[in-house]
């Protein structure tokens, strides 16, 4: 029998007023029919296999790792760019001037992470278009324009893609994404047309099989879904700060990936009877929205395990509206990908009301600790914490404490009275916000840094928002991000970046005639003295874990950061980390590569046992999403997408000279 874990495991210290109800809750798993017996032993993580790219994660369990090592140390300085790849979305903007006058088709960034199957590249676009891609000279091969656009504007970010997923039973092939605001399309890999066995037409319209009536408006999918076996699992994103108690819920659904027939649904938001929905107090269950899956999945094929990275609860600053502690929220969800049952869960924050969602797939990892062989997986977070599990019972690998924190004074709020904390590893970026962190370069900067700081109400970790203006650390983009991190099989070392960025929180009474809530939470920036950040550097860190012992090897700035500044350019000072969001990590036997943020619009490459930066190339536009690697007669090439946002949108193939 497995065990099944909610906050905590049954040998983790829990604070005294919650030992009954979590004695009752470990009860209650002991008949929970996710209680069947152990599966096959996992295959080891093994990165990317056979010079491929198959799923956004190199593999399914997010490694992000290939062991391709024809890009060295030694010769990386004669990488150059192979090809350029423009997105055909900017030929359907170009024959479309009035609709691109009006800014209709404006975009976020080109967020996409390609795949590299069986000789062929594929993508999705912005607008939602699909193309194949002939891998050595970046011609395309077909494309496939389902003109999702037309119904508008997605919710969230609107028109931005982060990519797709391929299946095949050894004959048929497909490729399965999400697109415009409510659809998941299916693709013949080989002729690039829509699938017309798959649910109506080739699309399934996904704003249907809810259990609800949503507003289409506010719902989307903007991360890909994920093929385990022959299901396709997909999460959603949604807007978060309407001001209003009712929104769409988040329910993870797993279909037929020949069909489209929804196969079932799990819903993040218990429904009456089902486990955790007294954690959604008077009867908040019934209107509350969010805690979807916005960012990737991972998935254990070999168990037939997926792994949802479950976020916050709408709104996600104020929980007046939906007191308890929200369960499935904020956790990692484990479900049989073929029923959709629930194996095990463990929630990272009780009640959430800080934006604290998991930004990024787990990563699942083979490791020995003490002696002992555990396949685990690993959740990295806003916070800075690594979460550690076994990935088949839910056990954490090292303790995880519920402490104690404070406590909300909000008119209808009420907070968790304690949140978990891991024990190993330790933290990757530093967060809370007291005086000690804010930045102190010069005397004078310091000063001016503490009188902006002390405007607002700011403390540790877990402090509770009050009426006015808050500093969360770190903030709703903070941390780690969507793209995650990469693991490396061969030595058992995970390479997290993260960027310090926080937020500027303001807590008002909500208007009745904008909002049916008693507070409604303002979200913004706040910048430090001069324009400066408010707090100390590293802005954005490169951070390397041995997961065999859960310890820190070593942590480096990602950029140079504020360096030249006019208060700053005569202090001499050591790489600050750019102040901006990085690029995803991709790792070879040989090297790791990773995006420089916006700030600089660079690539870089760092030695994988010092974090030493090795080389670097200016791309030419703005870069966000992960890169991927393949190899094809005997050629490495590395390609990654770049602009949006008003820059033209491309892919880009770096190989050797």
């Amino acid at each position: 029998m497995r065990p099944s874990v909610a906050r905590s495991s049954s040998k983790l210290p829990v604070a005294p007023g919650r030992l009954f109800w979590v004695m009752l809750v470990l009860g209650l798993f002991c008949w929970s029919p996710a209680w069947s017996p152990i599966g096959s032993p996992a295959a080891a993580q093994t990165g990317a296999a056979d010079g491929q790219w198959r799923s956004y994660g190199g593999d399914s369990g997010h490694t992000k790792y290939s062991p391709l090592d024809q890009i060295s140390e030694d010769n990386v300085g004669d990488l150059e760019v192979a090809w350029t790849w423009m997105s055909v979305d900017e030929g359907l903007r170009a024959r479309n001037e009035v609709m691109r006058e009006r800014g209709a088709f404006q975009t976020y960034a080109y967020e996409v992470t390609p795949l590299y199957v069986n000789g062929v590249l594929y993508t999705t676009t912005s607008l939602g278009q699909v193309a194949a891609i002939d891998p050595e000279t970046g011609e395309t091969l077909w494309s496939y324009d389902p003109a999702l656009y037309l119904e508008g504007r997605p919710a969230v970010h609107g028109f931005m893609t982060r990519g797709l997923a391929y299946w095949t039973d050894g004959v048929e092939e497909r490729l399965i994404y999400a697109g415009g605001r409510v659809y998941l399309v299916s693709i013949d890999a080989k002729t690039g047309e829509p699938d017309l066995t798959f649910g109506r037409g080739g699309r399934v319209d996904l704003k249907e099989g809810l259990g609800r009536t949503i507003d289409a408006r506010r719902y989307t999918v903007s991360s890909p879904p994920l093929v385990v076996g022959d299901v396709v699992v997909v999460g959603s994103a949604m807007t978060e700060g309407t001001g209003y108690k009712e929104a769409p819920p988040g329910h993870v659904r797993g279909f037929d990936v020949r069909t489209g027939k929804m196969k079932w649904i799990f819903h993040t938001i218990p429904q009456e009877g089902e486990l955790g929905y007294e954690t959604w107090e008077n009867d908040s269950w019934r209107l509350s929205g969010g805690a979807n899956v916005w960012t990737l999945m991972s998935a254990d094929e070999e168990l037939g395990y997926v792994y949802l990275p479950v976020g916050t609860p709408v709104t996600d600053y104020y929980g007046g509206h939906r007191l308890g502690d929200n369960l499935f929220a904020n956790s990692l969800v484990c479900l049989d990908a073929e029923t959709g049952e629930r194996v095990w869960h463990f929630q990272f924050v009780h009640h959430a009301v800080w934006d604290y969602d998991p930004p990024a797939a787990p990563n699942l990892i083979d490791i020995t600790v003490d002696g002992r062989r555990i396949e685990a997986v690993a959740q990295i977070t806003k916070q800075g914490f690594t979460f550690v599990f076994d990935r088949v019972t839910g056990e954490p690998v090292w303790p995880i404490e519920e402490r104690s924190v404070p406590q909300s004074t909000l008119v209808g709020e009420r907070t968790s009275p304690t949140q978990p904390y891991p024990t190993k590893p330790p933290l990757f970026l530093t967060n809370g916000a007291t005086e000690p962190d804010v930045i102190d370069f010069t005397p004078e900067l310091r000063a001016e840094g503490l009188a902006i700081f002390r405007e607002h109400n700011a403390g540790p970790l877990y402090t509770p928002l009050t009426p006015g203006t808050n500093i969360v650390r770190p903030g709703w983009s903070g941390g780690a991000n969507w793209w995650g991190a990469a693991f490396d099989p061969d030595t058992g070392r995970l390479y997290v970046p993260s960027w310090a960025h926080f937020s500027l929180v303001r807590m008002d009474a909500g208007d009745p005639e904008r909002s049916d809530m008693r507070i409604r939470p303002q979200v913004r920036d706040l910048t430090g003295p001069r324009g400066l950040p408010l707090f100390k550097p590293p802005y954005s860190q490169l951070t390397a874990f041995d997961m065999n012992a859960g310890e820190k090897l070593w942590s480096v700035p990602v950029g140079d950061g504020p360096r030249d500044h006019e208060a700053l350019r005569d202090l001499e000072l050591p790489r600050l980390g750019n102040f901006q969001k990085l690029g995803g990590p991709l790792l070879t036997k040989t090297l790791l590569f990773i995006g420089q943020g916006k700030e600089t619009n660079r690539i870089g490459a760092y030695d994988k046992e010092t974090g030493e930066e090795l080389w670097s190339m200016d791309l030419g536009g703005q870069f966000h999403a992960a890169p991927i690697t393949y190899s094809i007669d005997g050629k490495q090439y590395i390609v990654l997408a770049i602009g949006g946002s008003g820059e033209p949108e491309r892919l880009v193939a770096l190989a050797l000279r």
